[in-house]
Formats: structure tokens, C-alpha cells, sequence
């Protein structure tokens, strides 16, 4: 009997070049959208087979008729799969159906015309970056919650990336599917919103109507990443879940900044849970109650004194100081005016950590130099009555 031989990264790679033409004919090449309509088209169409494998995704491989070569079966850390026969194979970065295709081709040593079926059970969580104009940049990992994983095999039921340059597919997050019994079985997966959320929500700059998502497409599409533009605004302001697409593992998402502060979709965003409904400043100086303020989202700096009780008669300038994300100091002087509108020089919109301080006026700042010098003779004098 003879024995097969582990398929390394070079061999697979050796192995797909001579087989790229024929997944070709399964229809797993993109297409190309190069007018509007054609945009338009490739966006509306599902292509199931882009889920690119990595370790820890469980798989349910069965060899038709040859229960002892079939089983469940896991993608260990160094991304090979161990299967009865052909044991440790490399399938990291293979989809499903490159990796049924295969399979296919190694066990034809073992099995004449061997018909094999692969079907997800268990979904790796997402390595993903989120940049841009968010308030926490950074990776994050994310898990999507699932039970009784569907086949794969069915392109109907399967709502993943959209072939295209320009499209990265349907917003479709839950797959639904009916077992035989009649039951239905349901997979959340993380998406834009899920990353947007995780990364702390937006700031008053962000511009959600511009949401980029860059991926790496499977090499049976040509390899390399493909990129799409996303009017992600329109999810919170007309529930469009089309722009809410699923992310795939080693996605990146960046939010694009405003110029300006967008403060109609940062409210519309506070009433949804993408970002947190309140946030903390801190008042101090010549107000009636000094300390930590919290103000719903898109709130201005009138609202957080008025909140610290007000000015106290005797005050002067307000001083504004933020922090930036670029580690420089945003710091402002101004009159105080209680009937500046929201956003103005004088009535900037809030961001959490702001620190707002009411500086003394002239008469004030003389009260208590002279509180200061005279407190020590004052104090001196006292001690001498009471011994006299």
C-alpha cells in the first residue's frame, strides 16, 4: 500500500497553480464591475465560497459511503488539518470548496472517484483592525455567536462577500437554514457595526457616511484584497443593513473624519448603542458645584456648566482644555455666553475627558489675594486675644 506524503505550503502552492483553471470552471473567478449597473449587479449577487479557513475552525468532512476516512475535524494552530490516511495537510487560507477540491485530489490515492462533502461546524474568532476615526483605534477580536452551523454548499441560503474590485458584499449577518427535522439552526457574525462598537464608538468627527472595509480575497479570486466604500450612516438613520456587511478575519475598517463636527449623526448615534449614551467631563473653578459632569452624547459646554450649577456672580473666561488623540494639547480662552449656539467658538461640543475651568475675574482674583495675606495676621491676632 502506499502512502501519501503531507502537502506543504510550497506543494499546495505548486499544487493550486496547476489547478487554478479548473476552480475557474466551478465559477469561483470574480467578476470585474466596471460600469455603475454592473457595480450594482455584483453587489446584489451572493457568492458563497469566500470564507477563507484558518486555525481553529471546526469541519465536518465526509467521504460518501466511507464512514472510517469521515469525521469532524479542526485546523490546528500551525493551520494543517489531520485526516485518516493522508494525515497533517496545510489547508490555512484555502475556502470550503478549494479545500473539497483538494481533498478530493489526495484521497483519489486511496478512494476510486472519491465524492466529498465539508461542512463549517464551528467558526474561528476574527483577528480585525479598526483605524480611522473612532474613539479607540486598534485589533480587536471578535466572536460571533452560533449553534447548528448549515451547510455551506447551498449558495442560497449563504449571504457572504459579493465578487467584485468595488464590492465586498451583502449586510446580511444572520444565516438561517432548516435541518431535516424541520427545525431552523442561526449564525450571527460579527460585522461593521460589532467593530465600530468594540473600538468605543464614534467622535464628534467622524464621518460615517465614508466607512472603508479592505480584505484579502481567496486565492482561487486572484489573491490580493479587494476594497469597498460604505454609506454606514445610513444603517442608524434608516435601518439600511445592506451597508452592516459581515467582516472576515484580518479585515481592516477605518472611519473617515469630518472636517467639522457632525452633530446631528453623532445624536442619531447616541440613541443607538454604537457608542456610549453618556460621557464624563470635569468642571472646576468658579462654578457653584465643581467635579465630574456626565452628559448625554453630542452635549456642549454650556450644558456641562449649567450642570455644575452656573458660573458663580464673580467669574471670568472660561477656559476649555482637551487632549487629543495625537497627543497634542487643544486649549481655548473665551467670554463666557449662555445664549451661544451649540458648537460655536464659544460653545464647543463635548468629548469625554474635556475639562472645563472657570477662571477668576478681577475682583475676585483680588478678594483672594487679600483673603491670603491677611489670613496669616488674622490667625496671629486671635491667638494673641485668646492669651490676653
Amino acid at each position: 500500500m502506499c502512502h501519501s506524503i503531507p502537502v506543504q505550503p510550497l506543494q499546495r502552492r505548486a499544487w493550486w497553480a496547476g489547478t487554478a483553471v479548473a476552480l475557474a470552471v466551478l465559477g469561483l473567478q470574480p467578476s470585474l464591475a466596471n460600469t455603475p449597473t454592473q457595480a450594482a449587479a455584483s453587489r446584489s449577487r451572493v457568492v458563497y465560497d469566500s470564507y477563507i479557513l484558518g486555525p481553529g475552525d471546526t469541519l465536518q468532512i465526509e467521504l460518501l459511503d466511507i464512514p472510517e476516512l469521515s469525521g469532524t475535524v479542526s485546523i490546528g494552530p500551525d493551520g494543517t488539518l489531520y485526516l485518516p490516511r493522508l494525515r497533517a495537510l496545510y489547508v490555512e487560507g484555502l475556502t470550503v470548496e478549494e479545500l473539497r477540491y483538494f481533498l478530493t485530489e489526495q484521497f483519489k490515492g486511496y478512494v476510486r472517484q472519491p465524492e466529498i462533502y465539508i461542512r463549517p461546524v464551528g467558526f474561528r474568532p476574527i483577528r480585525i483592525y479598526v483605524g480611522g476615526e473612532v474613539k479607540r483605534p486598534g485589533y480587536y477580536t471578535l466572536s460571533g455567536v452560533q449553534s447548528n452551523m448549515e451547510d455551506l454548499s447551498d449558495p442560497t441560503t449563504t449571504p457572504d462577500v459579493a465578487s467584485g474590485s468595488t464590492a465586498l458584499g451583502q449586510g446580511l449577518t444572520t444565516r438561517k437554514s432548516s435541518s431535516a427535522g424541520g427545525s431552523s439552526s442561526a449564525t450571527l457574525f460579527p460585522t461593521v457595526f460589532d467593530a465600530i462598537r468594540t473600538a468605543q464608538g464614534i467622535t464628534p468627527y467622524s464621518n460615517l457616511a465614508e466607512v472603508q472595509v479592505t480584505r484579502r480575497q481567496p486565492v482561487s479570486a486572484g489573491g490580493g484584497k479587494i476594497r469597498t466604500q460604505l454609506n454606514f450612516l445610513s444603517l442608524i438613520t434608516e435601518g439600511d443593513e445592506s451597508q452592516n456587511i459581515r467582516l472576515f478575519d484580518g479585515d481592516v475598517v477605518s472611519v473617515a473624519k469630518s472636517p467639522v463636527v457632525l452633530r446631528e449623526q453623532l445624536l442619531k448615534a447616541g440613541q443607538t448603542n454604537l457608542s456610549p449614551q453618556f460621557i464624563q467631563v470635569y468642571v472646576s473653578g468658579r462654578v457653584k458645584a465643581p467635579g465630574g459632569i456626565t452628559l448625554p452624547q453630542a452635549s456642549a459646554l454650556n450644558q456641562a456648566l449649567n450642570l455644575a450649577g452656573g458660573p458663580s456672580l464673580l467669574h471670568g473666561k472660561v477656559e476649555f482644555i482637551r487632549f487629543t488623540r495625537e497627543g497634542e494639547l487643544d486649549r481655548r480662552l473665551f467670554t463666557y455666553n449662555p445664549n451661544a449656539a451649540s458648537d460655536s467658538a464659544a460653545n464647543p461640543i463635548l468629548m469625554a475627558g474635556d475639562i472645563i475651568r472657570v477662571q477668576d475675574s478681577a475682583l475676585s482674583a483680588s478678594i483672594g489675594v487679600m483673603n491670603e495675606l491677611t489670613g496669616p495676621f488674622v490667625g496671629v491676632y486671635s491667638v494673641y486675644s485668646l492669651f490676653r
